[in-house]
């Protein structure tokens, strides 16, 4: 397996390679170069995620790693879940379920990426005898999980931008909280795109590197990343109904990856009946799936700030395969242009958008209301993004297609002003979250200035 960019000028890249670069070089994001088929049948004789991981990562590894290197990896990878397998499944109602994504250390769905993000870049960095820096953007959840998941490896050193004031206290305090030499957390006065701006100029500029160092990717740019999230699409798929009927995905999204995880599951055989895409009122891909207009505009800040982003890096993957069908040159100009041009497809492409997705805008209101109504019905308690994602979903009126499962991607924990909002007052506390309220933090405060960064990270990268 071999994987292309998107913008048709760095192709044939291995899996290693392509986990140690994350951004391709013409400035695309990779792909596979194929989609490899999974068998289904074998899937059907898993007992577990960790059987389904093993079953689907090697599919991406063979390039660069033997299959039995895999596999024993994978024994390792998904460590302190408060769940044996990992994913939760709550039952609603007869054809509606939430696939519970947040039992991992810190909570959030983030952790299945991560882990193993962290797990493959520790293997490539030891065989190569390198060391990394990882530089990241977060709008929460991201963050905390990449720093738990390498903050051990003693080999990479983790710098981690935070829009300032942009996520729940809570978020915050699970990444300041940790204390380690090899953890930098930076508060930064802007936006998450200014942050993911400065990520992307970091693997153009790279002269803050060591000679034998590289710079790693961890937001969701990061193929491996994807891999991660696809397999938990497949456990759910298992466990919902053993693959006997297509499924309904009503997916929160912000940069895309988790929405493009579900796609890419279809790709390898997953049976899916339509992806709902849900964001909050940065809705930039709601306008696409709705009106075929990609154009960037201001972001807000809302109750569920993981979605208070304006540009949603993985999306053009899914222009490049899906709508385009591999046309790297069109793929190209569309982005090369963006955001200073917006992007709008020919009718006849996007037309082909109603087969597969559909979308919907949840203000603040109209979320605090779904969470009191899930406590009030249900007595089942949801965090700000779940309920948007409950949105798109017709649980509250009307007959559905298929059965339907909305993803619940972070613990209610994270989110007490919302919570309070809503008037819930109680519900199944986090153990991991519990122990940061009331630790001291560490953290540095910087302009959204690249150089200003770069060269912060330079400083600390040589002591």
């Amino acid at each position: 397996m071999l994987f292309e960019s998107t913008r048709g000028a760095d192709n044939g890249r291995t899996f290693e390679e392509v986990l140690l670069k994350g951004l391709a070089d013409d400035g695309g994001l990779y792909i596979p170069s194929e989609w490899p088929q999974v068998d289904i049948r074998k899937l059907k004789t898993c007992s577990s995620f960790i059987d389904i991981a093993k079953l689907i990562v090697p599919l991406f590894t063979s390039s660069s790693y033997k299959d039995e290197e895999v596999l024993t990896l994978l024994e390792n990878t998904w460590h302190d879940f408060d769940k044996t397998d990992l994913v939760g499944i709550e039952k609603i109602r007869d054809d509606i379920f939430i696939g519970e994504l947040f039992h991992g250390p810190t909570a959030a769905f983030k952790d299945f990426g991560l882990q193993l993000c962290a797990a493959f870049f520790n293997k490539a960095l030891e065989k190569n005898n390198k060391t990394a820096i990882i530089l990241g953007a977060t709008s929460g959840d991201t963050g905390s999980a990449a720093i738990d998941a390498c903050k051990e490896y003693e080999n990479i050193k983790t710098f981690m931008l935070l829009p300032e004031g942009n996520m729940t206290n809570i978020q915050r305090k699970q990444m300041t909280t940790v204390k380690k030499e090899n953890v930098f957390v930076l508060n930064i006065e802007g936006t998450f795109d200014d942050c993911q701006d400065i990520v992307k100029a970091a693997f153009k500029e790279k002269y803050f590197l060591k000679s034998n160092q590289v710079l790693l990717a961890i937001n969701s740019i990061n193929w491996t990343r994807i891999i991660g999230q696809i397999c938990y699409y497949f456990y759910l798929g298992l466990k919902i109904n053993n693959f006997s009927k297509k499924l309904c995905y009503s997916i929160p999204s912000g940069n895309f990856g988790n929405v493009f995880a579900c796609y890419s599951a279809m790709r390898l055989g997953l049976p899916v009946d339509r992806i709902g895409v849900s964001v909050n009122d940065n809705d930039i891909l709601h306008r696409f799936f709705s009106n075929n207009i990609y154009k960037k505009e201001s972001v807000s800040s809302t109750l569920s700030p993981s979605m208070d982003i304006t540009v949603a890096s993985n999306f053009e993957r899914l222009v490049y395969d899906f709508y385009l069908e591999r046309d790297a040159e069109k793929c190209k100009d569309f982005f090369a242009n963006f955001p200073e041009s917006s992007i709008v497809l020919e009718e006849e492409i996007w037309q082909k958008t109603s087969n597969l997705f559909c979308s919907t805008s949840t203000g603040d209101k109209e979320t605090i209301e779904v969470m009191k109504k899930m406590h009030q019905d249900f007595n089942y308690v949801i965090d700000p993004h779940t309920a948007v994602g409950m949105c798109a979903s017709k649980l509250f009126g009307g007959p559905i297609s298929s059965p339907l499962v909305i993803l619940s991607t972070a613990h209610p924990g994270k989110f007490l002003d919302s919570l309070k909002k809503a008037n819930i007052t109680s519900f199944k506390k986090h153990h991991v979250l519990e122990k940061v309220i009331n630790k001291s933090e560490y953290s540095f405060s910087l302009e959204a200035d690249q150089d200003q960064i770069f060269n912060f990270i330079k400083r600390n990268n040589n002591k």
